[in-house]
Parts: structure tokens; C-alpha cells; sequence
């Protein structure tokens, strides 16, 4: 069973950037595509990035601020945000699933999920 543990949210003022972390741990973190997405109250989980063979991809509301890469040597992935604007605060989930190959941007592709953490960024 993979389990997948996030860090680095918090608190950043807009325009600020903030870095965050993946472990994963328990599967074979080389053969996994891997993304992140945000869930904003009252709103439902929407993509924001994945990686996988064949590169990044990102969604319209990210793209040219957010990063995602991972570290394969140390079962790693991560989103580098910067110019972050008010409306990226939400809670963010990293996720895994099984086929490198296959880009998915909707939750239910996913097969692992990390218990997600909180991003605010003030005005």
C-alpha cells in the first residue's frame, strides 16, 4: 500500500511563493504518475499539476507560477509555487497512480492520496 505524507503549507502573503512536499512510500514511487490538486471551501478538488512520462502539465489557472517535480531517488515530488494570489488558497492533495504513461487530471484516476495541506495566501 503506498501512503503518500505532504509538507509545507502555511501562511504566505500574495505574491510570495511557498514549496511543497511529497513523500511517498510503500510502492514503486519510479513507475507513478503523480499530480496535485487543491480543494477551496465550499468548492469541489480541481487539478493543478501532474508529472509524467512525458513531462508536466498544468492547469490554465497555474501555468508560468507552479512547478511540479519529483525526486525519484528520495520517493519525492513537489510543487514549487510562486506569485501566489488569494485565490490559490485552498487545501492541496498530492496524489499517485500506477501507469506513468497516462496523464489524468480528475481526482478518480488517482489511486493514492496524501491527507492534504492547508495554503493561504493574504491579500
Amino acid at each position: 500500500q503506498v501512503q503518500l505524507v505532504e509538507s509545507g503549507g502555511g501562511l504566505v502573503q500574495a505574491g510570495g511563493s511557498l514549496r511543497l512536499s511529497c513523500a511517498a512510500s510503500g510502492g514503486t514511487f519510479s513507475s507513478y504518475a503523480l499530480g496535485w490538486f487543491r480543494q477551496a471551501p465550499g468548492k469541489e478538488r480541481e487539478f493543478v499539476a501532474a508529472i509524467t512520462l512525458s513531462g508536466a502539465y498544468y492547469a490554465d489557472s497555474v501555468k508560468g507560477r507552479f512547478a511540479i517535480s519529483r525526486d525519484n531517488a528520495k520517493n519525492t515530488f513537489y510543487l514549487h509555487m510562486k506569485t501566489l494570489k488569494p485565490e490559490d488558497t485552498a487545501v492541496y492533495y498530492c496524489a499517485a497512480q500506477r501507469h506513468i504513461w497516462r496523464l489524468s487530471t480528475t481526482s478518480v484516476e488517482y489511486d493514492y492520496w496524501g491527507q492534504g495541506t492547508q495554503v493561504t495566501v493574504s491579500s
